[in-house]
């Protein structure tokens, strides 16, 4: 690596411990707005006014602690500094600080100074920077609320296949737009085969669309691998959460963060590497 590479590479790493902080904002309040415009939207239909409440996206209010209501200062949210410096705990009632808030930043700093070394300074690494974000927001929601908003999976979609068709990937407009529509179908006729099989939904239609996503991204050459690799790990993860008693009321454990972390190893190392590792 060249010292010019080097410096590129850095100064995304940082571009990516702000992005991973903001990301924290959206993990958490998201799925949140999306739940008081569902709320909204019924208070609508059935002919009854909506409470009005405050103000509540992803800049309004500013952040607080969750225990005292403390208002997080701005040298209070500096990317991993701030949790190292405040050791971990609230400023004003050393409340403890999870610990995913620094590793959010800390991946997602690590994933885009791994996009600005292996592309440079171009808009190939610009947009699979936004692809890594992308995957990394959207596992960490549908672990906790098993939500894939509609909201990030669609421009995820449509940005793939721009990408491709803007040459930024090294997948053809023709492999990337059949690979969004096997994508969907795929996970479409096996959710309801086995709806009709067992009466049970086994997935939610956000993991065809992300798995639609995955297509336009990597072509349809890739979704094998992806799906294997995905499937496999979280049959593991199910079998060992139900032996420790941690599987979530109902029983069930959310696809998404697997699809997620198959298309994360797909941009790494390749979609095929995951086929060598199968022995396959």
């Amino acid at each position: 690596m060249t010292e010019s590479a080097l410096v590129v590479a850095g100064l995304g790493g940082l571009l990516g411990l702000l992005v991973g902080s903001f990301l924290n904002v959206v993990i958490y309040r998201l799925p949140k707005m999306l739940e008081h415009q569902w709320v909204t939207e019924c208070a609508e239909m059935s002919g009854k006014k909506a409470e009005e409440t405050p103000a509540f996206n992803l800049v309004r209010p500013r952040s607080r602690c969750r225990q005292c209501g403390h208002q997080v200062l701005w040298f209070e949210n500096i990317p991993l500094l701030s949790y190292v410096f405040l050791r971990g705990k609230c400023s004003a009632c050393h409340a403890p600080i999870g610990l995913r808030y620094p590793l959010v930043e800390l991946v997602t700093g690590v994933l885009f100074f791994g996009c600005f070394w292996r592309w440079g300074a171009t808009p190939a690494a610009v947009a699979w920077c936004g692809f890594s974000a992308a995957l990394l927001a959207l596992a960490l929601i549908d672990w906790d609320t098993t939500l894939l908003p509609d909201d990030i999976t669609l421009p995820l979609l449509w940005a793939g296949l721009v990408a491709s068709a803007l040459q930024w990937t090294s997948v053809t407009l023709v492999a990337s737009l059949w690979g969004a529509v096997a994508g969907y179908l795929s996970l479409w006729l096996i959710y309801w085969a086995f709806k009709l099989a067992t009466g049970k939904e086994g997935m939610g239609f956000g993991d065809f669309k992300l798995f639609a996503a995955l297509g336009a991204w990597f072509g349809w050459q890739a979704l094998v691998p992806m799906i294997l690799m995905a499937s496999v790990i979280g049959a593991l993860v199910g079998i060992a959460l139900k032996f420790v008693s941690g599987l979530r009321e109902g029983g069930y454990v959310p696809f998404g963060p697997f699809l997620a972390g198959a298309g994360l190893t797909a941009m790494v190392f390749g979609p095929q590497s995951i086929l060598r590792v199968a022995g396959l």
